[in-house]
């Protein structure tokens, strides 16, 4: 559902800047970002989802591979967005590349740019505000297979127990983050610093970080079979994934 004409709507920042080293050999030539899910590069999917959602502001954060993001995407006006970029001259992490950024003016949203999800990005941002959280944390449910068996023993060296090859179920970040202006404050002066280490200054400093628990599709896209697996999703459940009319 998308913003109504009175709600506040975030820019995005969206991070795009990593060498994508999990991806390789395809990333030696072609940044993650624009791995191609299905007929259109993975971030194309994110853009056309937050356009049909009703937000228009948008940074690219970019470093490996920067001009081929600049020449695809240009200035977004190809799905009716205000698309901009930053440039980081050094591998910064995740989070030290809003340092690069002025000073928002209200709440932002963080995003990585290579995540096949059917999020409703407008639920998230408005349970951020009901929250007031000073970051919000999108999380899903991954399965982890553990390929082996698995003992257990006491402290007498007896087993007690054994699991042939279990399935542990965790909830894991989406990489998709609200954040309010203050949260920035946290950021170090210089050096590479992540978003989990923000997220954990946070806490450490007792501020609100709040969970938002998602149960729908998402896949990040960072190793080989797991692109494998988008592409066939993505295929499967096309119109899941973009805006009516896109299909």
């Amino acid at each position: 559902m998308p913003f109504e004409a009175n709600e506040y709507v975030p820019p995005v920042v969206i991070l795009a800047g990593g060498k994508g080293t999990r991806l390789r050999p395809y990333t030696t030539v072609l940044p993650k970002p624009l791995m191609p899910i299905g007929d259109m590069p993975i971030l194309e999917i994110v853009l056309r989802q937050l356009s049909a959602a009703g937000f228009r502001d948008i940074t690219l954060s970019v470093g490996y591979l920067a001009s081929l993001l600049e020449a695809y995407f240009g200035d977004g006006g190809r799905w009716g967005l205000r698309l901009s970029y930053s440039r980081e001259q050094e591998p910064l992490g995740t989070a030290a590349p809003l340092r690069l950024l002025p000073d928002p003016a209200g709440t932002l949203m963080v995003m990585n740019g290579d995540l096949l999800t059917d999020l409703d990005y407008v639920d998230l941002a408005r349970f951020h505000r009901r929250k007031g959280a000073v970051v919000t944390v999108g999380l899903a449910r991954k399965r982890v297979l553990i390929d082996l068996g698995v003992v257990d023993a006491d402290e007498r060296d007896a087993v007690i127990g054994y699991t042939e090859k279990p399935t542990l179920e965790y909830e894991v970040s989406m990489g998709i983050y609200m954040m309010e202006p203050e949260a920035l404050g946290y950021l170090p002066a210089e050096g590479a610093f992540d978003l989990p280490d923000l997220v954990k200054a946070l806490v450490a400093d007792q501020r609100a970080v709040a969970a938002y628990r998602f149960g729908g599709q998402w896949l990040d896209i960072g190793r080989p079979d797991d692109c494998a697996q988008a592409i066939e999703v993505f295929e499967d459940q096309r119109a899941a994934f973009l805006p009516h009319g896109d299909a």
